[in-house]
């Protein structure tokens, strides 16, 4: 699902209001952690996820599985916090942060 930089860039723009909603421990992608992630995705289509960790490699290893398992795509990373989006085939105007005006 590889998006065009102008779509990107507008990702980023909505997504720089937005705060984490999921938090990733040391203790990596646990079951709990892809629920949570499943659930907010399923909700507002595009979600912050912040990455307590500080290995670099580490972060990136573990962005690229949480996006592999949820079916996301990583829209953007800045240090710790990582934006990513997954489209709902029905998304509801009042959660999703695409379609609701900031």
């Amino acid at each position: 699902m590889a998006l065009k930089a102008e779509k990107k860039r507008e990702l980023r723009a909505i997504g720089h209001k937005l705060k984490p909603v999921v938090i990733v421990s040391e203790n990596g992608i646990t079951e709990g952690v892809i629920e949570e992630t499943l659930r907010a995705l399923g909700d507002h289509e595009l979600i912050k996820v912040k990455f307590a960790i500080t290995d670099r490699e580490a972060k990136k290893q573990l962005i690229n599985e949480l996006c592999t398992t949820c079916g996301a795509e990583t829209i953007q990373t800045i240090g710790k916090i990582a934006l990513i989006l997954k489209p709902a085939k029905e998304p509801n105007p009042k959660l999703s942060n695409l379609l609701r005006p900031f």
